[in-house]
């Protein structure tokens, strides 16, 4: 059995969209991109580090696809770069003739069951990176075993976002929590069953 990880930046106000830099994605006249690359520091560093020091394979959209494709073929020498370039892309698109960044797969046209079959398999953890329409999905299916968020202190008003009104509802818990010098703050949760209903209400 693989576990289905969920990794995404967020500012507070929910916006994931060209975290890393200027030409990431412009969709929307996006005018922010490459918000969070001043918030990085070591401890930052090490938690990444330490998420993706292992082996791993990736789950994709076609646009997170292009944008890796572009700069870690270019880092072959790098200790993560060896992993991501090494790690399988399972990748949702329709021209899967055109992932010639490998080894990479299409997920075809159902990627909820594509991924269903593959957490049935033995193999690394399947890390879903970024990929806003691909969270989406994933957290409308209820499928993921864990999601680290991480907050970073900046509102951005307008951009694409992770949770929009798709999520499948459910209580979180949370395994691990770290704050950054800079204060990004870096949780981890994994399902944890219903919503707890409860009340204020005083009895009368």
């Amino acid at each position: 059995m693989r576990t289905l990880d969920l990794a995404v930046f967020l500012s507070l106000d929910g916006v994931m969209q060209a975290p890393g830099g200027p030409g990431e994605d412009p969709d929307g006249g996006f005018a922010h991109e490459g918000w969070s690359v001043t918030f990085w520091d070591e401890v930052m560093m090490g938690k990444m580090g330490s998420k993706m020091g292992q082996p791993f394979d990736l789950v994709l959209g076609r646009k997170t696809y292009d944008i890796f494709a572009a700069h870690w073929p270019k880092v072959p020498d790098d200790p993560m770069g060896k992993l991501i370039n090494g790690a399988t892309k399972y990748v949702a698109t329709h021209h899967a003739d055109t992932l010639d960044w490998g080894p990479a797969e299409a997920l075809g046209d159902d990627p909820v069951a594509r991924l269903s079959a593959l957490k049935a398999e033995d193999g690394p953890p399947l890390l879903v990176q970024g990929s806003s329409t691909m969270t989406q999905l994933i957290l409308n299916a209820g499928i993921w075993d864990t999601m680290q968020v991480w907050h970073f202190p900046v509102l951005l008003g307008r951009g694409k976002r992770f949770f929009g009104d798709v999520a499948k509802p459910g209580a979180l818990r949370l395994t691990d929590s770290a704050t950054s010098g800079t204060g990004v703050q870096m949780n981890v949760y994994e399902p944890a069953g219903e919503v707890p209903i409860g009340t204020f209400r005083l009895e009368e």
